[in-house]
């Protein structure tokens, strides 16, 4: 967990039940949940084999770890889940150095949570290194802290990132807003029992009590996420 703003910003959202919004990164804040596909397509190319489309789904938001091996068993391929995590790392780590697209409404979110100094947490389960170079195209002056997947024990879809989040911000679960893009994000901020409000990218997130969903972060703003906190609280 790595803190990047002064303690000021890490004060409670006063006048509201909002006490700390969480953010998801690849496909909720930026859009490269295709870069990881792209990147995996390619290294299992060079490996010699073919991915099918099907497995998209399957692998998106999760873990490295998870994505990976399930890509290892579905192919045979003959590579240890270490050495195609570094592969994997590196083949993204070119992409997004090339620029990183935000997501249609996520500048806006992260100034407007900024200006009203509501403390705000990147919660990813892509490694440090990939957060890092992301966070110089999001502004690592708009998060308090961020959470990295190789960083707690057991990533999404355990509750450890978000709870860790939490924690580092003195705030309760339950008055925090999670955004999320995958299943598997969701999962992972309702088990910490944080509330969540959805704005799935790759695959569709299923209705739920306790979530909204939402199509763009364009619908999202700070009275909307006070509202929303306010009315599950």
């Amino acid at each position: 967990m790595t803190s990047t703003v002064p303690a000021s910003l890490t004060r409670s959202a006063e006048g509201s039940a909002l006490q700390a919004v969480f953010l998801d990164m690849d496909g909720t804040l930026v859009d490269t949940e295709g870069f990881w596909w792209d990147a995996e397509v390619e290294v299992f190319a060079d490996l010699g084999h073919e991915l099918d489309e099907a497995w998209r789904d399957v692998v998106v938001g999760g873990p490295m770890t998870r994505s990976a091996g399930y890509l290892i068993e579905a192919t045979g391929a003959d590579i240890t889940l270490a050495e195609l995590t570094v592969l994997l790392n590196d083949r993204f780590e070119d992409r997004i150095g090339r620029g990183v697209p935000l997501m249609p409404g996520a500048a806006r979110l992260l100034a407007e949570l900024a200006a009203h100094e509501v403390p705000t947490a990147l919660v990813s389960a892509s490694h440090r290194r990939i957060i890092d170079r992301v966070l110089a195209s999001l502004g690592p002056q708009h998060f308090a802290l961020s959470v990295a997947g190789d960083e707690v024990s057991r990533t999404k879809p355990h509750p450890d990132p978000y709870l860790l989040a939490a924690r580092g911000l003195g705030a309760v679960p339950a008055r925090c807003a999670v955004i999320e893009d995958t299943a598997t994000g969701v999962a992972a901020a309702e088990a910490a029992g944080c509330r969540v409000v959805a704005v799935p990218s790759v695959a569709p997130i299923a209705p739920a009590d306790g979530r909204v969903i939402v199509r763009s972060l364009e619908e999202v703003d700070l009275g909307f996420l006070r509202t929303f906190i306010t009315a599950m609280n």
